[in-house]
């Protein structure tokens, strides 16, 4: 699995299309300088809100549309029958491949919080708790949506599951909204549908702390870890679901 893991990432560094997000994930944090200066009095919650918002954002893009074509390839490439053709278990081929990718997602969060946290030490912002926090909330929330891409491929087209994943990333971080506006109304069907879709899909609404950047001067330390295990659990329960559709999968030549 570790040799895997080391050649995803080997494979995925040289992928031209990463150094692009890159390039243009630290051109649009830095111009969050400038955008902060066309602002009145909430320039620095401006310049924190776009900073960590491009992160995720640029990540985002990233994980779709390199982390889709990562079995895609290897089944339309005919390539998978020479993997499995050597001594290697199907689930150590996809734990491998995941967490080689999530190694990457690490060092894409890691280089743009890196250019952020600059911005911030430049413009004199404080650089507070909640903000290392949002930090790596995101880095958890590109690790949920990694984790669907993999499910989703194992069944699904690369532009599917593209499709799908965003669609799904759109409606997860609406469900507060929903169930209060369900619950305003007189139909306890579509607030009940609700909040057992909200226990389908993945947690990044509860993820989103960037949200409160400027509400709140801290986070409570039990939240951060009740919202992290759940992050944890739920990727561990995709990922199982991901091997076993995987393990049950028949290749044609």
């Amino acid at each position: 699995m570790l040799n895997i893991a080391l050649n995803t990432f080997k494979e995925i560094v040289r992928n031209k299309f990463l150094y692009m997000i890159l390039f243009f994930a630290g051109i649009f944090i830095v111009f969050s300088l400038a955008l902060g200066k066309l602002t009145i009095g909430e320039d620095e919650k401006v310049i924190v809100d776009f900073g960590l918002g491009m992160i995720e954002l640029f990540g985002l893009v990233g994980v779709l549309f390199v982390g889709s074509q990562l079995l895609f390839r290897e089944i339309e490439g005919k390539t998978i029958f020479l993997i499995l053709s050597k001594p290697i278990k199907r689930q150590e081929f996809i734990l491998g491949k995941f967490f080689g990718f999530s190694f990457t997602v690490f060092l894409i969060v890691l280089f743009q919080a890196g250019v952020f946290l600059s911005v911030l030490l430049l413009r004199g912002i404080e650089i507070s708790e909640l903000i290392m926090i949002s930090l790596f909330f995101t880095f958890l929330k590109l690790e949920l949506v990694l984790g669907l891409v993999f499910f989703l491929s194992t069944f699904m087209s690369n532009i599917l599951t593209i499709l799908v994943s965003l669609m799904t990333y759109v409606v997860a971080h609406g469900f507060t909204l929903l169930l209060d506006l369900f619950s305003r109304g007189e139909s306890s069907l579509l607030l009940i549908s609700t909040k057992i879709l909200q226990v389908i899909f993945p947690p990044l609404e509860a993820l989103n702390t960037k949200d409160i950047i400027g509400s709140f001067s801290d986070i409570s330390v039990q939240y951060m870890a009740f919202n992290s295990i759940y992050a944890f659990l739920y990727l561990t329960i995709i990922l199982f679901f991901t091997v076993l559709i995987f393990e049950r999968k028949k290749f044609e030549d």
